[in-house]
């Protein structure tokens, strides 16, 4: 070669004539290339010319050949011989070529590297398939999933001239992963598969065409490969592939398991977190989360209803969006939740549950996994996800639905002990609430009214009723009820020999339910059933030592219902309170009686000791006194006949004569207050003891000389009244003179007498009422005290009287006066006394 110096202009010229592959690298980069190089990389000159060197070399000698460069640049000896390298074209296809350097003096004291290549010849069709099968393997490594297993092997494959197919053993057959139908002689796959080593076909052929090659793997696979270079030569290379890839495979199992068991332990470790919530999540919240999880659709929960009962929807999320506001979200979740899975670690889809869940839910879900749930053994629901056709769940899935699934039991149980907390609190704090309200309440009354309101709300009933038992008619009476029936419902009487559920209830001394009363055929009262629109009945005793007290009976009347044991055994304790509470209310009453009817005997012993006194007091006063005056209004007389006084001496005269006969009416009253006195009880007409009583009274009141009138009404059919005429008439004579000495400048007195129920018996009243001034409301508790009067001429004897008339008639009188509006006076004598005789 000339030693002559050259520009970097004139390499060009220098190389370009050559027929094989020659560049000048100047400064390590490519200053000059002709054609032939550039066919060899297969790149256009602008992206090869200017470039560095070191690009147009394999990956892995660029390290050395850099060091290499550098010493050469140095002023390093170059090897004489030729050297081998490979050079990675445009199309993937790596060449090897045979290189000689030399270097070439430049203008200016520099040099440049004339590098000539001499492309090898092609390789033996085995051993370019060896090499891409060599390659294939190590770029097995950068898998780290099955499925880009398989897409390097097969394209690896392809790459090596063969064509490829993949199959999968699913315990019955080897179905193609392509879809496509199964090869002719499928079953050298099976026999490749069972012996575990190649099987090779093309019987038609003189040479073997294909070879199906056990691969193994997690899923237990078999390829298939056709091509030129199948031979039995190259079956260890063949195999030695295919158990690169099946240990591939398996590899990218393990990865995935690993990976995919620490996604598991962290979502089981969320979702642990968040059922330990201290507010527990619903069970909505809950699908919600694990639809995430399983990357669902949808998800629902079955839970049965009794220890027996069917599986039936209690929730659901994703449901409502695919079949829409009307959609029948209970068909679809049904397809897989309506039964238990028959594996004991759950369920894939069919392809009939598949077929049902894409009509049902018109094609947006086709795949389902679903577990059972379990409590003490018992199976209590079905856990189930959903997803679209194309996204099947596999058997880690259900796996993981499985773990979940007992999560879920813990979260249903520890919302179910906080509803049983709950509902036990707030049975506590009502019981407590009865037992506060009941002690602090001694009228038996008032405690079976609270009591039949409480009793509604903790059973969670319709209506309560409470009925005492009246011993001496062996009968139960309707003593109180909750608000809707209280008033009809005293009213009721049930005789204890009935066959109605409170009549057994008394007798039997326990419970007695009917949870269907349209089922059961009777064992109850037809009439008060019809009225309140009962379906379930629960009846009661109420017991105190050994005692009947009454019955207290519960109903529903909105179905029929099921008295759990819980349920009677609460309502059993609270008749225990309630029972307790009547006995003690009624022990005060019958003490408050003893006291009270004491406290009346003390005060009639008194009452009667100083009547006794006064009265002896009185007859020795009348005794002293009537002597005096019967000589004084002798000697007035007297005095009348004898002088015939006029003027200042008749007015004398009267005065002395008055205020004699007014001291006469005060002893006479006084005597009338103090006498003792049984009146004769004889049965009168109410009629004439009024016509005679109001006409004395309107003489003795002056009447006549007033502008007062008297009006009487007596109601129509009365019966002749108990009682002493005599007194009576007193009585009622004191009471209008009364009313009409209030009215000087005239007015009504009415006076009107009926019957009326009062204080539980039947009683005859007398209303006498005036249009007097009235009596002041700080004077009228006065009224009918001995002595007390507001009359100057009055003795204060007169209502004192008429009080001690009725008292002796076994009666009362009451009086109400509005002042400026007249006063009425209410006689109030019974109707029943028998008849006496003197």
């Amino acid at each position: 070669m000339s030693t002559s110096h050259y520009s970097e202009a004139s390499l060009r010229a220098l190389i370009e004539p050559f027929g094989n592959p020659v560049l000048a690298v100047v400064d390590g980069r490519v200053s000059a290339a002709n054609d032939a190089y550039l066919a060899l990389l297969g790149l256009p000159r602008e992206r090869v010319e200017g470039r560095s060197v070191m690009d147009f070399v394999q990956p892995e000698e660029r390290s050395r050949l850099i060091e290499r460069y550098r010493l050469v640049e140095s002023g390093g000896a170059m090897e004489a011989r030729t050297q081998v390298y490979q050079v990675p074209s445009a199309d993937g296809v790596t060449r090897e070529v045979a290189l000689y350097a030399s270097r070439i003096p430049l203008e200016g004291g520099r040099h440049a590297l004339l590098l000539n290549l001499l492309p090898l010849t092609d390789k033996p069709p085995e051993l370019s398939m060896a090499e891409r099968l060599v390659e294939t393997s190590a770029s097995l490594v950068s898998a780290h999933s099955e499925d880009a297993v398989r897409r390097v092997a097969l394209k690896g494959l392809e790459a090596a001239g063969f064509r490829v197919r993949l199959l999968r053993w699913d315990g019955l057959r080897l179905n193609p992963l392509d879809g496509g139908a199964p090869p002719p002689d499928v079953a050298l796959g099976l026999e490749a598969l069972s012996d575990g080593r190649p099987v090779f076909g093309g019987a038609e052929r003189a040479s073997p065409t294909h070879v199906y090659l056990p691969v193994g793997g997690p899923q237990v696979e078999v390829l298939r490969v056709e091509g030129p270079w199948v031979a039995p030569r190259h079956g260890s290379v063949l195999t030695l592939f295919a158990k690169v890839v099946g240990a591939a495979l398996t590899d990218a199992r393990v990865q995935s398991d690993s990976t995919r068991s620490r996604w598991e332990v962290g979502a089981v470790a969320e979702m642990a977190r968040f059922v330990a919530r201290p507010i527990p999540p619903t069970p909505e919240d809950f699908l919600s989360r694990v639809s995430e999880l399983l990357l669902a659709e949808a998800a629902a929960l079955h839970l049965t209803r009794g220890a027996e009962g069917p599986l039936v929807l209690s929730a659901h999320v994703g449901l409502t969006e695919v079949v829409g506001p009307g959609g029948d979200v209970a068909r679809l979740g049904g397809v897989m939740g309506g039964s238990v899975p028959d594996a004991l670690d759950g369920d894939l889809t069919s392809e009939a549950q598949a077929q049902a869940l894409r009509e049902a839910s018109q094609g947006t879900l086709g795949s389902g996994a679903a577990v059972r749930l379990a409590r003490g053994g018992e199976v209590c629901g079905v856990l189930q996800v959903l997803r679209a056709p194309d996204r099947p769940f596999d058997a880690r899935d259900v796996r993981l639905l499985g773990t979940l699934s007992e999560l879920l039991m813990t979260l249903l149980e520890q919302r179910r002990l906080r509803s049983e907390s709950a509902r036990q609190l707030t049975e506590t704090r009502l019981l407590l609430d009865l037992a506060r309200t009941t002690s602090g309440v001694l009228e038996t009354s008032s405690i079976l009214d609270v009591a039949s309101d409480f009793l509604v709300h903790l059973l969670d009933v319709s209506n309560c009723y409470i009925m005492l038992y009246d011993e001496s008619a062996k009968v139960l009476r309707g003593a109180a009820a909750s608000a809707a029936h209280r008033d009809f419902f005293r009213t009721v009487v049930l005789s204890l020999s009935s066959d109605s559920v409170a009549a057994r209830a008394a007798r039997e001394r326990k419970p007695v339910v009917i949870e269907d009363v349209e089922a059961s055929g009777g064992g109850f009262n037809p009439q008060l059933v019809q009225r309140f629109g009962e379906k379930a009945l629960l009846a009661l005793p109420l017991t105190s030592r050994e005692e009947l007290i009454g019955v207290v009976l519960v109903d529903d009347t909105r179905r029929a219902r099921t008295f759990s044991p819980e349920l009677v055994e609460l309502a059993e304790a609270t008749c225990g309170q309630l029972s307790l509470s009547i006995a003690n209310a009624r022990l005060y009453e019958s003490l408050w009686a003893s006291y009270a009817e004491l406290a009346a005997t003390r005060a009639e012993m008194v009452k009667r000791e100083r009547l006794a006194a006064l009265g002896e007091l009185s007859a020795i006063v009348a005794h002293e006194v009537r002597n005096p005056l019967g000589v004084i209004f002798n000697a007035v007389a007297s005095l009348r006949r004898l002088l015939e006084p006029s003027g200042d001496a008749a007015m004398l005269l009267d005065i002395l004569g008055e205020e004699s006969d007014r001291l006469n009416r005060m002893v006479g009253d006084l005597l009338d207050y103090t006498r003792p006195r049984d009146p004769v009880l004889q049965h009168e007409d109410l009629s004439r003891v009024l016509q005679d009583s109001l006409e004395a009274a309107r003489a003795q009141g002056g009447a006549p000389d007033r502008p007062v009138r008297i009006d009487a009404e007596v109601e129509q059919g009365l019966p002749p009244v108990p009682m002493d005429r005599r007194l009576i008439r007193q009585a009622l004579v004191n009471v209008a003179v009364n009313a009409i000495q209030s009215m000087p400048q005239g007015g009504l007195v009415q006076v009107r007498a009926r019957r009326e129920a009062h204080a539980g018996r039947e009683q005859l009243r007398i209303d006498v009422a005036d249009q007097g001034p009235g009596i002041p409301a700080e004077l009228l508790h006065r009224v009918f005290e001995p002595f007390f009067t507001t009359k100057a001429q009055g003795t204060g004897l007169g209502l004192a009287v008429v009080k001690r008339i009725l008292e002796e008639h076994r009666g009362e009188i009451a009086v109400d006066s509005t002042p400026g509006r007249g006063t009425t006076f209410t006689f109030r004598l019974p109707l029943s006394q028998p008849p006496s005789f003197p």
